[in-house]
């Protein structure tokens, strides 16, 4: 069987856990994840990247962002001592929009995009990359990664609603390989 690499959005995936978890995120293991997903589509896992970016912290941090960030470094610590794991982290951005505070992921995307194009560098013997993502963004590298013959499964969740959240745009699925629809029972069946 063919190794495999895949690549994870964390803020989406993130996402999705929270919406088929209606409401509530899953608690899973996700190397296990990862591996299960390998698993089903006739894989062996080889590595997993992990895109995410810290909580905000203010300049003088409230009690609840110490405490996610504590959450959150215990994580990262965990994750890193497994050599199969590599974490790539952005920043979160905090700006105030009609008196609420929203948060968004800056850089993400970006380092996922630079370890896409240095895929057939770093790692020549892979010929297929699973990415966890949504973002149509991703479609110019696939097409190259298509070029250079590597296949892009994309396992991701959408609506048919274009006002929804979770709307994926057409062009990214159609330039991957395939697509496969992330359900409850990927998580469920890695529960920690």
């Amino acid at each position: 069987m063919e190794k495999v690499v895949i690549m994870i959005d964390a803020g989406f995936l993130s996402k999705v856990s929270h919406k088929l978890g209606e409401g509530h995120y899953f608690r899973y293991d996700l190397l296990k994840f990862s591996k299960r997903l390998a698993g089903k589509q006739n894989f062996i896992f080889k590595h997993l990247f992990f895109y995410n970016a810290p909580p905000f912290q203010s300049s003088n941090p409230s009690p609840d962002e110490k405490k996610r960030k504590e959450e959150y470094d215990s994580f990262v610590q965990k994750l890193n001592k497994n050599k199969e794991v590599t974490i790539r982290e952005g920043r979160c951005q905090r700006l105030k929009i009609d008196g609420k505070y929203i948060y968004k992921q800056k850089g993400v995307d970006t380092l996922l995009t630079m370890d896409l194009m240095d895929m057939p560098i770093e790692n020549p013997k892979i010929k297929t990359v699973i990415l966890i993502a949504s973002d149509s963004d991703f479609v110019p590298i696939i097409k190259r990664l298509k070029r250079l013959g590597i296949e892009v499964i994309l396992h991701t969740y959408f609506e048919r609603d274009r006002k929804s959240k979770f709307s994926t745009s057409n062009k990214l699925l159609k330039v991957v390989t395939r697509y496969v629809r992330l359900n409850k029972q990927d998580f469920q069946e890695c529960k920690l």
